[in-house]
């Protein structure tokens, strides 16, 4: 099997796309259940398709190019989960076909063909968390595309346009995930062991990294929303209020990643009790390890909870597999190797469907989609306001207000006490109040004596907590 793949033939290009369509295709006669961090994405698209503009009309720390690319899917389709799915599909793809270009271009390994891109798509099938379009597998595309770049061109310095470049791409990926600019640690290695100059040319990184940022900072400030995109996206995100971290808990993710994990040690074991002839392919190596320690730090920072978390492992892993999926002395073990973490993927991918959860004591990430509240099923296609944490009505319903997240939304509700806040809630809500009001959290008669021409006008149901606006 393994001998099958180590060739550059298309042939093996087209099999090894049948494999991962045949791994995931079976699952979606199940359904396509809504996770939380989709459901944030379809809501910001809605919003901003229907004219706000985030920071200012959308208190989200979603980053600027994430929301930018859920606004476009809006415009084809409403709240197209299905094209969301397929968009990361796509992406997965083209990070591992891009990443397997890459290594055989640059003669990292003395074996070239598709293992590389064929350990990357069977190790991220273990989980259907990586078939999330997030805002990390978004921007991780932009850190897989900047490698190429990092690599010089010859081996004696840098090509000035491609660190650039490099930078420039790692600053897309951080506007789509900000904790990805770790990825500099990265390039700044890279620099050191490659360039010339170290120094300079770090500073040409710095310089593509930062560009991107101060194109979006000054349309932000022509749009009057510099200010929201400090307090609501850099502000939260630097304190750990990162966007998109609403994935599964965190000891199901690191359960998740134990045969990830396995076979990495395995090929680590391997890659360092294996020789390498040329001293470019030595610096590589440990360029790798770097991007490993980084890819640690960005988990960190996401708090291990980011869907799709394990994307940021997958370029080591499949590097470092290179080795683990050479030539043995007995030519049989690593075909073995491979098939027994086949198997292992299919467990973990199908267990809910053989009914092993039990066995492998790893719940289904099914049981954490987002489902309809139970107690406000009859409200559909309406415009609504939720006061608290829970954004479950908003699966039937569209959002009415800048309001999405409530942590991000005390800057408001949690200084009723303030002026200001007064202020800029009768802004947000006098033009066009929300047809339904929900009260989590009681906030409701506090809201009804300070603002009674917008709150005062809100009812009582039949559910409780549930207002509708007469």
């Amino acid at each position: 099997m393994l001998r099958f793949f180590k060739s550059p033939l298309s042939t093996r290009l087209i099999t090894l796309l049948i494999l991962v369509l045949a791994v995931r295709l079976p699952l979606l006669w199940l359904g396509v259940p809504l996770t939380a961090t989709e459901l944030r994405a379809l809501l910001i698209g809605e919003r901003m398709h229907a004219g706000a503009l985030l920071y200012r009309d959308l208190y989200d720390s979603t980053a600027p190019l994430s929301a930018l690319v859920f606004a476009t899917l809006d415009l084809v389709a409403s709240r197209p989960l299905w094209l969301y799915r397929i968009l990361a599909l796509a992406l997965l793809l083209f990070q591992a076909l891009r990443l397997n270009l890459v290594l055989n271009r640059a003669d990292v390994h003395p074996e070239r063909g598709y293992v590389a891109a064929l350990t990357y798509l069977l190790v991220a099938s273990v989980t259907a968390e990586v078939d999330t379009l997030s805002p990390l597998l978004l921007g991780h595309t932009f850190i897989v595309t900047a490698l190429s770049a990092l690599l010089p061109t010859t081996r004696e310095g840098y090509d000035n346009r491609r660190l650039f470049r490099a930078g420039f791409l790692t600053g897309l990926a951080a506007l789509c995930y900000l904790p990805l600019a770790l990825f500099l640690l990265v390039g700044l290695f890279a620099v050191i062991i490659f360039a010339a100059n170290s120094f300079r040319s770090f500073l040409l990184l710095l310089c593509g990294f930062f560009f991107p940022y101060i194109v979006v900072a000054t349309f932000f400030l022509y749009t009057e929303s510099l200010p929201g995109f400090v307090q609501f996206h850099l502000r939260p995100t630097l304190q750990g209020l990162v966007a998109g971290t609403d994935g599964l808990p965190l000891w199901v993710q690191l359960r998740l990643l134990i045969l990830p994990g396995f076979v990495l040690l395995l090929a680590l074991g391997r890659a360092f009790t294996t020789s390498l002839g040329l001293v470019f392919q030595v610096k590589f190596r440990q360029m790798m390890l770097v991007w490993l320690l980084a890819a640690g730090l960005m988990m960190a920072a996401g708090g291990g909870v980011a869907p799709g978390t394990l994307v940021l492992a997958l370029p080591p892993l499949a590097y470092f597999g290179l080795f683990l999926w050479q030539k043995a002395p007995r030519p049989w073990v690593p075909d073995v190797l491979l098939l027994v973490v086949l198997e292992g993927v299919l467990l973990t991918r199908y267990r809910a469907v053989l009914g092993l959860d039990q066995l492998v004591n790893i719940p289904a990430e099914s049981r954490y989609a987002i489902q309809p509240h139970p107690a406000y099923k009859a409200i559909r296609g309406q415009r609504l306001l939720v006061l608290g944490p829970d954004r479950r009505p908003y699966v039937q319903n569209s959002l009415a207000s800048p309001y999405l997240d409530w942590r991000l939304a005390q800057a408001d509700f949690g200084h009723l006490n303030e002026y200001a806040a007064i202020f800029r809630l009768a802004q947000n809500f006098a033009p066009q109040p929300p047809t339904y009001l929900i009260d989590e959290v009681g906030l409701l008669p506090e809201l009804r004596y300070k603002l009674p021409a917008i709150f005062g006008r809100y009812q009582p149901t039949s559910t409780p907590r549930l207002y509708r606006l007469r």
